[in-house]
């Protein structure tokens, strides 16, 4: 089941663009996996030889340890508004 919002949705609020961000990175490691995971199938099933298979396997796994790393220690999620 979805989260629920209990308030009108907006990309100021800090909450909000906090969840959206990790949603976001969710669904980004289910596209990376069920991408990969068919290449990889595919190869073993039909028994190629794709060289540059490997390579793809550790860019997209970097990109998104980049991205869970923003995510988790970069991102400011804080209300600007409040820090005056």
């Amino acid at each position: 089941m979805p989260p629920r919002w209990p308030r009108e949705p907006d990309r100021k609020d800090p909450d909000y663009r906090k969840i959206d961000d990790r949603m976001n990175f969710a669904i980004h490691v289910a596209i990376a996996a069920s991408i990969n995971s068919g290449l990889w199938f595919f190869h073993n099933l039909k028994a190629t030889t794709w060289e540059w298979l490997p390579g793809v396997t550790l860019t997209w796994t970097g990109i998104l340890l980049v991205h869970l790393i923003y995510i988790a220690a970069i991102a400011n999620y804080s209300d600007p508004s409040k820090s005056i």
